[in-house]
């Protein structure tokens, strides 16, 4: 996918989305408290990386308090993580007002990495496209969507059933 849509508008995606059963791209994020945290850091687990805009919008806000709830019902054996552009000074603040301990938030802000890798960093606004990947505990990528309207939730069943066809 190229393009999304905002209220039907066009947005260009830059990078590219990768393969499906190719090994997930690595990648450097940044934690609430300002450490690096990496794909390695994740190994060994089963990984759902929900990409959103930004938390400070009510349908990230929606979205991600819907993995939070769903990541509490999951093993241990799986992690939960938002990736926004959000400052991690934001994410943090949003964690706490929406009480999610089950999810971790990590931020895209420095350099865009992450959404490009993935090919999902927005062109226009330099923010993340409504995506969710699901990566398995040997680091191959194993689901991938992208959500075609911005304002538009992702399709939470279909991603369960990508992680409990690992677990």
């Amino acid at each position: 996918m190229d393009t999304v849509t905002f209220q039907g508008t066009p947005l260009h995606l830059m990078g590219e989305l990768p393969k499906v059963g190719a090994p997930a791209p690595d990648f450097t994020l940044t934690a609430n408290d300002l450490t690096p945290r990496t794909l390695k850091d994740f190994a060994g687990k089963i990984l759902v990386l929900a990409c959103v805009p930004s938390l400070d919008t009510p349908v990230c806000d929606l979205e991600m308090r819907h993995f939070n709830s769903e990541a509490a019902k999951l093993s241990d054996k799986v992690r939960i993580v938002a990736v926004s552009r959000d400052l991690p000074f934001a994410q943090a603040r949003w964690c706490g007002a929406a009480n999610a301990k089950a999810v971790e938030t990590l931020s895209d802000y420095k350099e865009g990495g992450f959404g490009l890798a993935y090919g999902v960093l927005i062109e226009e606004l330099r923010l993340l496209a409504r995506a969710v990947f699901v990566v398995a505990a040997d680091g191959t990528l194993t689901y991938s969507q992208v959500v075609p309207e911005m304002t538009h939730e992702p399709d939470y069943a279909a991603v369960l059933d990508a992680v409990k066809a690992l677990a």
